[in-house]
């Protein structure tokens, strides 16, 4: 279980943390209705907007965005919205040495309806399929150079295992969000020193385990969020949640992405895991007060500012 203190100093200090996020890049085309339509119904939508998304192009936007030095590992089609994307990444400063095209492939899209306060989504991964293991080693140093990696599950399972590999050899430590849900295989939580799923995540990812049980055999390893309720997690003497921050949410999209960042790059300056879980519910809170994966996700002083 590789936990080696990061060695980026905080944001009053020079050196930024070196993030590396390994994931998915695609567009969300998103339709805002007052309610969702049923098997066969048509609705009338209220709304329809293209934004920038995926789980891991997100947490990449987000950890920039929180001052961190980001490079993106990830693949778009060769079609008008992965050169869209790219753009996105070069606006926020996001390193994109590592996002190539994919040939006669479209980029990914997620397919958002927002209605009755929530979200449904679904996800075709297209060039997103194509974060091989091969691929991510074209950049194998910068993976053992980094403070923080973090990785979704949008991607390829092999690529999540032969990441986790990777950062155990050179005692990185890696944050896995499993989302979307499916099995992790032990050997990846060995190899991982965070992982961060939701409550229904966490319920498919240690199947046939309570959440009570899932906790307390990866103590400040597991960390389960639960929305408006915080962070649960075992310090290894008893469950403690990490309440969140009370707002007027207005889009949920990208809350989660926006926490993983957050909760990632702290870690990477070598905040204590109390303050990077606050510094994580901080950011996310905000994420929800504007519209889009990542129009709401706030800037470092925009954080620190509420804290």
């Amino acid at each position: 279980m590789s936990h080696t203190q990061p060695t980026a100093s905080t944001s009053s200090g020079t050196a930024k943390a070196k993030i590396c996020v390994i994931g998915s890049c695609s567009m969300d085309l998103v339709v805002t209705s007052s309610r969702r339509p049923g098997a066969g119904e048509t609705v009338l939508g209220d709304s329809f907007k293209t934004v920038p998304g995926g789980k891991g192009a997100n947490q990449a936007v987000a950890a920039a965005r929180l001052g961190a030095d980001v490079t993106m590992i990830g693949r778009v089609g060769d079609d008008h919205l992965g050169t869209a994307i790219l753009q996105n990444f070069k606006d926020n400063h996001v390193n994109t040495n590592y996002v190539e095209p994919v040939t006669d492939m479209e980029s990914g899209t997620a397919h958002i309806i927002l209605a009755e306060g929530d979200n449904s989504i679904i996800v075709v991964k297209a060039a997103n399929d194509h974060v091989t293991p091969e691929y991510v080693s074209k950049a194998i140093e910068v993976i053992q150079n980094s403070n923080m990696v973090m990785i979704q599950q949008e991607i390829p399972e092999e690529t999540v295992a032969y990441v986790s590999e990777i950062c155990a050899k050179a005692n990185v430590p890696l944050l896995l969000n499993p989302a979307p849900a499916r099995h992790v295989s032990e050997a990846v939580i060995k190899n991982i020193s965070y992982i961060t799923p939701n409550e229904h995540e966490a319920s498919i990812v240690f199947e046939g385990m309570t959440l009570e049980q899932a906790l307390r055999q990866y103590p400040n390893i597991l960390f389960v969020t639960e929305g408006s309720n915080g962070v649960r997690y075992y310090d290894g003497q008893q469950e403690v949640v990490v309440p969140t921050y009370k707002v007027e949410a207005i889009d949920t999209t990208g809350a989660g992405d926006t926490f993983n960042a957050a909760f990632g790059v702290a870690l990477a300056e070598g905040q204590s895991l109390q303050d990077a879980l606050r510094f994580g519910n901080r950011a996310a809170s905000l994420s929800v007060t504007k519209f889009g994966a990542q129009g709401g996700m706030p800037t470092r002083q925009e954080v620190e500012e509420q804290l």
